[in-house]
């Protein structure tokens, strides 16, 4: 059974796993299906703001599809709450991706 498959049986169990979606997501980059990965990490994050790995994802995706505003507004989003988490590592790799947006 090929991963996509895979996953998405995991997810018929378990429908709000952030984890497995954010995997499915990744899943759907590899193949160049950013329309689909965009939807998941969307319903992640709009299901569990704080899952901060997925803004990162989530702002290269919106690069790669031409939307500079969402992107920059994810990693924005993404910093705020890495911050609140005390997610260091995290924080970085955002902020390092929002500047090389921006400046």
């Amino acid at each position: 059974m090929d991963r996509i498959a895979q996953l998405k049986q995991f997810l018929e169990s378990s429908p709000n796993d952030s984890f497995l979606k954010h995997a499915l997501a990744l899943e759907y980059i590899k193949l160049g299906d950013d329309t689909t990965a965009r939807k998941l990490f969307e319903e992640l994050l709009a299901h569990e703001p704080g899952y901060t790995g997925s803004y990162y994802h989530l702002g290269k995706l919106l690069e790669r599809m031409g939307d500079p505003t969402a992107a920059i507004s994810t990693y924005e989003k993404g910093m705020a709450m890495a911050k609140a988490a005390n997610e260091r590592h995290t924080y970085n790799e955002l902020q390092s991706a929002y500047e090389d947006l921006v400046y």
